[in-house]
């Protein structure tokens, strides 16, 4: 390899790493003019709280028993907020129906014709939003957290925590790649809305963010530990509150990040081989 040939290369390098930051920082900017809305909303989404402490005071009591499953009424209560952590960074609501709508409508053709990935570039947009939602709404969560901080047990321990943190970050990317393969799915149907309110159901249940997935039957339980969903918002909660220890802990990040792998394979070779058979109709 000659010099001239690496330098070209950094410099192609150093263009797509720009071309990728201004998409990011218009994102942002984008995301940020809904600062209020991103307040609002999240201060609203907390008021289930005062549901779940009822439904679990009451339950716990009907049943004259202290704990169920390894679960107090206080870490029940502890758990649900977490997932609500946990399916703020993993739910990416029209992600999928927005891939569709795009192959529908023949918009996808300014990815086909223009240096910009279309994965890479709604991921971008998903970090955006991400990031934009959190720092607006960091004083909403700060603020019901402290209110409710009875109900937690106290903070993990360093390790335990980076833990929680990385199945937080891996849980984003799983949501995002797992929605963006349904979306996918639009090259050969293009009408995927009953596929994603199946997905929708399912994810619901199965994640983890309706109730502990301690509490299912053992075969039901054995059935759901082998697919992805839980890592969208049992695992990240489970881990903050030590239901996840020791080797187990990190075996069940490696697991997370091969399904990751998985959907990150499965998107990629959905989009080459969907835009080989797709026909460029619409505006």
């Amino acid at each position: 390899m000659t010099a001239t040939t690496v330098q070209d290369n950094r410099i192609s390098l150093r263009a797509r790493l720009t071309t990728w930051w201004v998409i990011l920082r218009i994102a942002m900017e984008e995301r940020f003019v809904y600062r209020g809305d991103f307040a609002l909303g999240t201060l609203m989404r907390f008021l289930p709280i005062i549901t779940q402490i009822f439904l679990w005071t009451a339950i716990f009591q009907a049943s004259g028993r202290p704990e169920i499953a390894g679960y107090t009424r206080n870490t029940v209560i502890a758990y649900y907020m977490l997932t609500m952590i946990s399916r703020a960074f993993s739910s990416m609501p029209g992600l999928c129906g927005g891939i569709a709508l795009q192959v529908r409508n023949g918009e996808i053709k300014k990815f086909l014709i223009q240096p910009v990935d279309m994965l890479g570039f709604l991921l971008l947009g998903r970090v955006a939003h991400k990031a934009a939602y959190y720092t607006i709404a960091v004083v909403p969560f700060a603020f019901v957290f402290f209110l409710c901080r009875g109900f937690f047990p106290g903070w993990p321990e360093a390790p335990v925590f980076i833990a929680f943190c990385l199945s937080l970050f891996m849980g984003f990317l799983l949501g995002f790649f797992i929605e963006a393969s349904l979306g996918l799915v639009a090259f050969w149907f293009l009408e995927v809305s009953s596929l994603v309110f199946i997905y929708n159901l399912l994810s619901f249940f199965l994640s983890g963010h309706m109730f502990p997935l301690d509490l299912l039957p053992v075969w039901a339980h054995d059935i759901v530990s082998v697919l992805p969903f839980q890592y969208l918002a049992y695992t990240p909660a489970a881990i903050f509150l030590g239901k996840i220890q020791g080797p187990e802990l990190w075996t069940s990040l490696a697991i997370e990040a091969c399904w990751l792998l998985v959907f990150v394979v499965l998107a990629r070779i959905m989009f080459q081989r969907g835009i080989h058979r797709y026909s460029g109709f619409g505006g």
